[in-house]
């Protein structure tokens, strides 16, 4: 009347198996787990092995180190910078800390270390190349770029022009580069651009600065003792050594350079040329010569 019902004991012995066959499933699971990580560790341990064997290998050891590139600083500061010792093994030298420590030194504009297998260090530095002192709260020296890269101490060179009258702000902003500063020559500064363009002036000195460094003779940087900015008038040099006066102004420098050396060039071969104390080249078309004779007298070229 209500019908047959189905053996449990059927049922019961099929979800015995499955629960038998999923603990064995899982343990082969965890046994793979298992050998996985032992075989990692292994693998691990062997590599650890091999590469202390080799990092304490006397045929990799540093037996030649070539530097590069010190001027300033000597071949054993530079290792000493680098923090590594000859007979090292060059595989466990840290190439990119050993640069890293080359860089902290302020003269190292740039550094590369490199091996050389099997027992060879290669260490090639570039050091900044002052082109003047520039005084501001401090003295401060400037490459080629216009970069600040350190303080200037009574160690560092003295025989670099000076720069005056710039403020933070005009080297914080920058220049173009050297190159562009040099192939195109700074426009006249307007007395509209006086107070908006702060890089003007700082863009001047520079161009001055690597004309100077190009030239030579009457107006390189070896004559130039000072450079005096204002914003207004623009650059005034103090050149030789009885720091006479040239304006230069904002513009046309390479015009004007060779018109002092015309003007000089002229005066030794006329005796009756008196010596000079100020040069006025700030409008080309009217120069103005004063003499040291009487300081009254000025003198139209």
């Amino acid at each position: 009347m209500f019908g047959r019902k189905k053996p449990l004991k059927n049922y019961r012995k099929g979800t015995k198996r499955k629960r038998q066959f999923a603990f064995l499933r899982r343990l082969a699971i965890g046994f793979y787990v298992v050998a996985g990580v032992a075989g990692l560790l292994a693998t691990s341990c062997l590599f650890v092995f091999v590469h202390d064997v080799i990092t304490q290998c006397d045929y990799f050891k540093a037996h030649r180190l070539k530097i590069e590139g010190g001027q300033r600083l000597s071949h054993a500061k530079i290792i000493a910078l680098a923090s590594i010792k000859k007979g090292e093994n060059i595989l466990s030298v840290n190439l990119a800390m050993a640069r890293r420590r080359l860089l902290a030194h302020p003269w190292i504009a740039k550094a590369e270390v490199r091996r050389e297998i099997p027992s060879g260090l290669h260490i090639r530095i570039r050091e900044h190349v002052p082109l003047a002192i520039v005084k501001l709260d401090r003295k401060y020296l400037i490459n080629e770029k216009g970069q600040v890269f350190k303080e200037w101490t009574a160690a560092d060179p003295a025989n670099l022009p000076l720069v005056s009258g710039l403020e933070l702000s005009d080297i914080s902003r920058g220049v173009k580069s050297a190159a562009v500063a040099l192939q195109q020559p700074a426009a006249p500064l307007r007395h509209s651009q006086s107070k908006g363009s702060l890089n003007r002036p700082f863009e001047a000195v520079m161009q001055v600065l690597l004309m100077g460094k190009q030239v030579r003779g009457i107006l390189s940087n070896r004559q130039i003792k000072q450079i005096l900015v204002d914003r207004e008038i623009g650059i005034t040099l103090k050149v030789f050594k009885q720091m006479q006066t040239v304006v230069l102004g904002y513009h046309n420098y390479p015009l004007k350079f060779r018109m002092f050396t015309d003007i000089l060039t002229y005066g030794k071969q006329q005796r009756s040329f008196p010596e000079f104390n100020r040069i006025d080249l700030n409008n080309v078309n009217r120069i103005v010569v004063n003499p040291v004779i009487q300081s009254g007298d000025h003198k139209e070229v």
